[in-house]
């Protein structure tokens, strides 16, 4: 078993950080990098799948004004747009181009990292 066998959603930040850089593939949930002007720039398999969107269709896209508008908000977007370190999981329900769908979303930055996180757990739908 190697160390992203063993990653969860609830990993600790900073082995969970270093386990995306490895591999966003390895994780056993949805994986967003993002670059430091808030474009796609990592997108794993699991995301496109359960999501809809193709790599091709989000890469190198704004997540908040293209990708994902229903994230632009204060509970998610703007928490990018400050900046700073950031390790946050909250409940929230995703509705662009899909029905419905209950998640919970960990949101991570490290000021020295060029990629912030957003990770994605589904948890049903409806």
């Amino acid at each position: 078993m190697t160390e992203t066998d063993a990653v969860t959603f609830d990993t600790p930040a900073e082995s969970l950080i270093e386990s995306l850089r490895r591999d966003p593939e390895a994780v056993p949930f949805g994986a967003i990098g993002l670059g430091a002007d808030l474009r796609v720039r990592t997108y794993n398999a699991r995301e496109s799948r359960e999501a809809g969107l193709a790599p091709e269709r989000v890469l190198g896209k704004p997540m908040f004004a293209e990708v994902a508008p229903c994230m632009d908000n204060a509970l998610v977007g703007e928490r990018f747009v400050a900046g700073g370190e950031l390790d946050e999981t909250l409940d929230y329900l995703l509705t662009l181009r899909m029905r419905p769908t209950r998640v919970r979303l960990r949101l991570l930055a490290r000021p020295s990292d060029d990629v912030r996180w957003i990770l994605v757990q589904r948890l049903s739908r409806g």
